[in-house]
């Protein structure tokens, strides 16, 4: 396998993981509630928080996400991924 058609891969790859950390958020985003600064809390029940969880930190190990804490770390990643997924500011998560 040559460099490109790995990169080709592994670019799908990040978007597929991207798409189903959106997907899973989407999901469960009826019981989010917003903090004063505009954030919103989205409650991730298990089984699904496993899998969220599982994926924002295979993310933070892709983009070499650092923070004082693994929430930070995992906040970091779960920001990248939104980003790939295209949320923007017309976003539900970005009310």
């Amino acid at each position: 396998m040559i460099a490109a058609e790995r990169f080709e891969r592994a670019a799908v790859l990040g978007v597929a993981v991207a798409e189903e950390t959106r997907r899973l958020l989407r999901l469960h985003l009826g019981a989010g509630e917003e903090e004063g600064d505009g954030t919103v809390l989205v409650d991730v029940p298990y089984p699904d928080a496993a899998v969220v969880t599982a994926l924002l930190d295979v993310a933070a190990e892709c983009f070499g996400e650092r923070g004082d804490s693994v929430e930070e770390t995992r906040q970091a990643a779960l920001e990248t991924l939104l980003q790939l997924a295209a949320f923007d500011e017309e976003s539900q998560l970005n009310r």
